[in-house]
């Protein structure tokens, strides 16, 4: 019996043929090795597990358009753009926070010359990183000094690293969080060198239990928001102002971990549970840790505001080297948290507050401008359907935000084949399933990207 494998030809003859050669010459020798030996490996495999075919024509044009295909998938960046309709505004898999154009803008003026980052024009000499955005934290949150880190484990690291290696970390139970990526903050606490103390329990912690807790080798009391899911029923835990007395009265540092972090009040808006950062700095705790790429609306950074002394030590300490901010993201938190400040309304110049409180009747409006465009396609496509959205990122849990999304259905393919054919468009559409539809909520899909989720819809039905 013939070896079907036998027919599978060598790689070396099959570059000499005249349309993998041009092929080779208009990439590269090794792009067209690895098509070629990525065909080859398939067809031997699936040979192997018994599917016997006709094998292809080697020397034809269908089989060099092939190679020339997975040449140009596999020059397609990794880390691309995509469209997120899922319903979640600060989507931590899909990059979180949508950053506004004064924001891209001033990553791009950084980004394609020199620039002063660590230059004072004033004096001629080197200057500091951190002076582009520490006046800005300080006017928008009301603390004495303020420095910035790559994200906000890397902020909280730094704290306890440079005020309690050594020494104990007081802190309740109930907030030992852990953040996404299984990063539990009794390892962070652990890693910085400090040794944690508990106190409390899961749903109660009294003063009485920090007092109790401190002692002589005690740095710092640590508190941590629950950003990221909530406790509810029998509960209690100390005002944070009796905390900062006792702090005061004891001589160790009250720090808090917000994780996001808000630099307004959003509870008239209905979303409550956040604190404002310069709220926690007027209780009087010392310094406040929290996130710039959730609520804040900015890039990924770890913003770090408080006293003057504190945030001194840790601009001097060898770590801040390590974790310290790049120059786009910082270009691009500066240009954010301008838009803080007035003349501009942050509620609509930040993209994640804008998609947070736009008027249901306005993605009502977008969710209709997207069926008009699919009615012509042949496509299964649902009326406008009242649901659900998150603000994600590990922010107020338990709370959701109306919405509205497009309902479309596939005459032939199923609801996971249509999710992942939009997963495969040219700008990828990154919907959710349910009762066997593909749901896109317009609560996170912007105007101007409703052009592309109609071409990829438009595609999808060409077949």
């Amino acid at each position: 019996m013939t070896n079907p494998l036998s027919d599978l030809p060598q790689i070396q003859s099959l570059l000499s043929q005249p349309l993998i050669a041009a092929l080779a010459s208009r990439y590269s020798h090794a792009e067209t090795v690895e098509a070629l030996r990525g065909v080859i490996d398939a067809l031997r495999k699936a040979l192997l597990n018994g599917h016997e075919g006709t094998l292809p024509e080697f020397e034809g044009q269908a089989f060099a358009a092939e190679i020339e295909a997975r040449i140009e998938a596999a020059r397609t960046p990794s880390l691309r753009p995509v469209i997120n309709a899922t319903g979640i505004i600060i989507h931590t898999n899909l990059g979180r926070a949508r950053l506004a154009p004064q924001a891209l803008a001033q990553m791009q003026a950084v980004a394609s010359g020199a620039s002063t980052l660590e230059y004072n024009l004033e004096t001629g000499k080197r200057g500091s990183r951190h002076d582009h955005v520490e006046a800005l934290i300080c006017e928008l949150t009301g603390a004495e000094a303020a420095v910035v880190v790559n994200n906000c484990a890397a902020a909280v690291m730094l704290s306890l690293v440079a005020t309690a290696s050594g020494r104990t970390v007081v802190a309740s139970r109930g907030e030992l969080v852990e953040i996404g990526g299984a990063f539990r903050l009794p390892d962070v606490i652990a890693q910085s060198g400090a040794v944690l103390r508990e106190v409390g329990t899961t749903n109660k912690t009294r003063l009485s239990d920090y007092e109790g807790a401190i002692d002589a080798e005690t740095a710092v009391l640590l508190k941590s928001h629950t950003s990221n899911f909530r406790i509810v029923g029998f509960t209690a835990a100390p005002d944070r102002r009796d905390l900062a007395r006792l702090a005061q009265e004891r001589g160790v540092i009250l720090m808090e971990d917000l994780g996001s972090g808000v630099l307004i009040d959003l509870a008239p808006f209905g979303l409550v549970d956040e604190p404002v950062v310069s709220d926690i700095l007027k209780a009087g705790v010392d310094l406040v840790m929290f996130s710039g790429d959730k609520l804040l609306g900015g890039p990924q950074a770890g913003i770090i505001a408080g006293r003057a002394d504190i945030v001194a030590a840790l601009r001097s300490h060898p770590l801040m080297r390590a974790v310290r901010i790049d120059k786009l993201s910082l270009a691009a938190l500066e240009a954010t948290l301008r838009l803080y400040r007035p003349p501009h309304d942050p509620l609509q110049d930040v993209p994640v507050l804008r998609a947070l409180f736009e008027p249901i009747e306005m993605v009502r409006a977008r969710a209709a401008r997207l069926i008009e465009e699919l009615r012509p396609l042949g496509l299964r496509v649902a009326e406008a359907e009242d649901c659900a959205a998150y603000v994600g990122g590990g922010t107020l849990p338990g709370q959701d935000l109306p919405s509205v999304a497009v309902a479309v259905a596939h005459g032939t393919l199923s609801a996971e084949a249509l999710a992942a054919r939009l997963r495969h468009a040219a700008t990828p559409v990154i919907g959710r399933i349910e009762r066997q539809r593909v749901l896109l909520d317009m609560r996170t899909v912007s105007d101007d990207e409703l052009p592309r989720v109609a071409a990829a819809l438009r595609e999808i039905a060409a077949g």
